[in-house]
């Protein structure tokens, strides 16, 4: 029997992870991630599937972020009909997550036919909320640990990430017909110090490793949320303005809202509004009281409050509410997403904020080339929002150690892990130039036999097992 790869994203990109495995007459797909970022990135969403949907037997999912999910439905659409693998908290994240990412589409395309700013005479979206609702029946959830038979030659175990909620590190045990074989799908692994969510779990052999690359070459600055948080809040204020923050609706706004209300109860920053304007954001804080036992607070509901809320948390639920929050001067921080600033209620937000010199706009996460976010780290004078260039005269700060990747130094502690060398190492979900430094330092300190990986490179895995 043999075992092959087909990287068809994440290979040279963060955003669009899917690798596809052929072990013998078997057929998976790792991950179903949407492109992001860069147009000639999106527009492989709309390529023809590079195989035949049909054709795959079952979808593995690490954790639910839209670069790693965001496909389902048009797979599903375009003939997929097996399973759908992945934690209990990333189904139900995938669901609100999906649905909102459908509903940014169908909204988008719906702007931009009264508009009339597409090239397309009738815009349309890449799948719909009916087409999301097709992949629910086909979802089969389970827990870190458990051994999952997904074929007669094939079994997984999640392993907790310590990313996002439920997300998972992924061993593939492969059963041969001469030998059995491990692959380790490290899925996007978060940080060793997180207040919420535990630390990676270690994993100590494999034969095939593919390790995520995001901070493959860089290590954030000294870890300290609180004070950077506490810095810039103040001086926002003292300012007379506003602090906005994109941030990633499943993951960073409950990691912001822990952080603002300790630094409110030592009375390091004034108890002012918190305005979660992000529907997905409230739906998901709620999800971490359903699943305690993937996190480290250990809240019910009753204690919600007492977990994540300040005194004057404020969730934003309708439109009218949220256009209202333009009207605000000063002395309140306003949550809101996508992460990205790729669409959302966050683009009418920064239309208003980014000219205030008063205002700050807080970076909290990742930035893929090609977006919003990476264009002011770039720093832009101007950002272009529904079709009008919109200059940038507020104070953009960057807060590195807000992030839920590991960075260089905690990758390569998890590494560190395996007792024995893997006899091939793909350096995934990463961009260049990082991705050459960080595989060159793992082949100087590990001495191991990595690969970059291009769009649509096939390799040979495991030959007649």
């Amino acid at each position: 029997m043999n075992v092959q790869v087909k990287f068809l994203g994440g290979a040279g990109t963060v955003t669009g992870s899917r690798y596809l495995l052929d072990i013998g007459n078997f057929r998976m797909l790792f991950d179903c991630g949407l492109f992001q970022g860069l147009k000639e990135l999106r527009l492989k969403n709309w390529d023809e599937f590079p195989i035949d949907p049909s054709s795959i037997h079952a979808v593995v999912i690490s954790h639910a972020h839209i670069d790693h999910t965001g496909y389902l439905p048009r797979l599903v659409r375009e003939g997929f009909s097996g399973d759908i693998y992945c934690t209990a908290p990333t189904a139900d994240l995938m669901k609100i997550m999906l649905m909102d990412s459908a509903k940014l589409q169908e909204e988008e395309a719906s702007y931009a036919t009264r508009k009339g700013y597409s090239k397309h005479t009738e815009p349309k979206p890449l799948y719909t909320a009916q087409d999301v609702e097709h992949i629910f029946p086909l979802i089969k959830t389970y827990n870190y640990n458990e051994t999952i038979r997904i074929d007669k030659c094939a079994d997984i175990i999640f392993r907790d990430a310590g990313h996002l909620l439920g997300s998972a590190i992924t061993e593939l045990l492969i059963h041969g017909d001469r030998s059995d074989k491990k692959i380790v799908f490290s899925g996007d692994l978060g940080r060793y110090h997180d207040p919420i969510l535990h630390e990676p779990a270690a994993i100590e052999q494999t034969d095939v490793l593919f390790i995520e690359s995001t901070y493959g070459d860089k290590a954030s600055p000294a870890y300290d949320p609180e004070g950077d948080l506490q810095r810039i809040v103040n001086e926002t204020f003292q300012r007379k303005g506003i602090v906005l923050i994109p941030a990633f609706a499943v993951g960073r706004t409950q990691l912001l809202l822990y952080y603002l209300r300790k630094l409110m109860q030592e009375d390091r920053i004034p108890d002012v509004p918190v305005y979660i304007d992000s529907p997905m954001a409230i739906s998901a804080t709620y999800l971490y009281t359903s699943f305690s036992q993937y996190h480290k607070v250990n809240f019910s509901l009753p204690q919600l409050a007492e977990s994540l809320e300040t005194n004057m948390i404020v969730f934003v639920k309708t439109v009218q509410h949220s256009k209202a929050l333009n009207d605000l001067k000063t002395n309140a921080i306003i949550i809101s997403s996508s992460g990205m600033m790729t669409g959302g209620r966050i683009l009418h937000h920064l239309y208003h904020r980014l000219p205030r010199e008063q205002d700050t706009l807080l970076i909290s996460g990742y930035q893929a080339a090609g977006t919003r976010g990476r264009d002011l780290l770039d720093k832009r004078t101007s950002i272009r929002i529904f079709g009008t260039e919109v200059p940038v005269n507020c104070k953009v700060e960057n807060v590195k150690s807000l992030s839920g990747h590991a960075d260089r130094d905690e990758l390569f502690r998890w590494m560190k892990n395996f007792k024995t060398k893997p006899k091939m190492v793909f350096t995934v979900h990463g961009e260049e130039p990082g991705l050459t430094n960080y595989a060159n330092n793992i082949r100087q300190q590990y001495q191991w036999n990595v690969i970059i990986p291009q769009y649509q490179e096939s390799v040979l895995l495991f030959d007649g097992i």
